[in-house]
């Protein structure tokens, strides 16, 4: 495994920073479970014989990026094109843009395409084609494409027997612009509860991806990518015949919405956000912390849940949950830490002062509020490192 700490976490008179010194709030990673998360899903996607290309968007990160791939890099999944510029500049190089292409994006595409980078660009319209065509005309480098396909309704995308898949394709040959398959997203899988119903969905991700390839071949067009993916078909996917390469991105992370699916453990989620006991009012049951929802975001994604987890799970300084104990309400910079509503669990012992860690709803949306990790390993409270984000599009 590459290992590279592009910043150093600062020390005192040599001694290695804790989470008992750092300012709060800030964003706490776990390599050792991020690293075990990627070894998981990467053996999966061995064994069921397919390519991986993870989705960047959860991390932006060089450093949790070269952690995916033995030898620190390798094919990616971007979702702005400010990712596919700090990643080139890595020295990733093969990377596809899985947003559909707006035209005025055109000029940035040809650009990276031109710095040398094998980039792919997803549309799901004839009007996409024809202004990627109109662009191709004077010469000079262009982008491959890949067609979005609808698996399942949740987002954009053609059905898999849509005309309009031979049409596009037609108008990318006739403008010389390579044509590299279709790519589809299950993100209905995230409806799914206890990992009910997951398998089904990414078979369903799978028929649809192969059946829209299938067509293209048939009249005529390649289709040598098709790619699939999100993280709770990825993983409970069991059979992926037909599918080159698998998409996912928070599933280095994982999360409290993933747990809510059924696709990992609590004990599997390798972000938290550190947090100091700021006050308390006995008298409503609350604990005040100074991590509100620019901390943590304003992402509810367990509300519709069984179990809704508020604005996150409480954890011991050391990551271990208490049970019950939630962020039940948020305020820019202020969390209410409460026991969750009938449960009937008792407040913790925290003196002012003491640091708490919050499990998030959605890892992608609370890493957007940072600036940076700091990470931890073995579930030791020494930081080893500061890994930067990027952020912007």
């Amino acid at each position: 495994m590459v290992e590279t700490l592009l910043e150093k976490p600062a020390r005192n008179h040599g001694e290695m920073v804790t989470l008992e010194a750092i300012e709060t709030p800030a964003l706490i990673l776990d390599a050792t479970k991020l690293d075990r998360n990627i070894e998981r899903l990467r053996q999966r996607l061995t064994n069921l014989g397919v390519q991986f290309r993870p989705h960047v968007k959860t991390a932006k990160s060089i450093d949790v990026a070269r952690r995916l791939f033995a030898e620190g890099r390798g094919p990616i999944t971007v979702s702005t094109l400010a990712e596919a510029d700090y990643f080139a500049a890595a020295g990733f190089s093969d990377i596809t843009y899985a947003v559909g292409l707006s035209p005025d994006k055109i000029a940035r595409v040809r650009a990276l395409v031109g710095e040398g980078v094998d980039l792919g660009v997803l549309i799901d319209s004839v009007e996409q084609a024809q202004a990627l065509a109109e662009a191709a005309q004077g010469g000079g480098p262009m982008p491959a494409v890949l067609i979005e396909i609808d698996c399942d309704g949740h987002r954009g995308g053609l059905l898999p027997n849509d005309a309009a898949v031979v049409e596009i394709a037609s108008i990318l040959r006739l403008a010389d612009i390579e044509l590299r398959g279709v790519l589809t997203h299950a993100g209905e899988s995230y409806a799914c509860r206890n990992g009910i119903g997951l398998a089904e969905a990414a078979e369903g991700e799978r028929a649809a991806a192969v059946a829209a390839a299938e067509l293209l071949r048939r009249n005529g067009h390649a289709a040598l990518v098709v790619s699939v993916g999100s993280t709770p078909t990825a993983h409970f996917a069991r059979n992926l015949a037909g599918v080159t390469e698998v998409r996912a991105g928070v599933f280095m992370f994982f999360d409290l919405v993933m747990h809510g699916i059924g696709v990992c453990a609590l004990d599997d989620i390798a972000v938290s956000v550190l947090a100091t006991v700021i006050g308390h009012r006995p008298d409503k049951g609350w604990i005040l912390i100074d991590a509100g929802w620019m901390a943590m975001s304003r992402d509810r994604g367990t509300q519709k849940h069984p179990v809704d987890q508020g604005y996150g799970l409480v954890c011991d300084i050391d990551g271990v949950p208490w049970p019950d104990l939630i962020v039940a309400d948020a305020s820019q910079e202020h969390g209410i830490i409460e026991a969750r509503p009938g449960s009937g669990a008792p407040l913790p012992d925290l003196p002012i002062g003491s640091r708490v860690r919050i499990l998030p709803n959605h890892a992608c949306a609370t890493g957007a509020q940072h600036e940076s990790y700091q990470v931890v390993e073995n579930g030791n409270r020494s930081v080893v490192a500061t890994w930067p984000r990027m952020r912007g599009w």
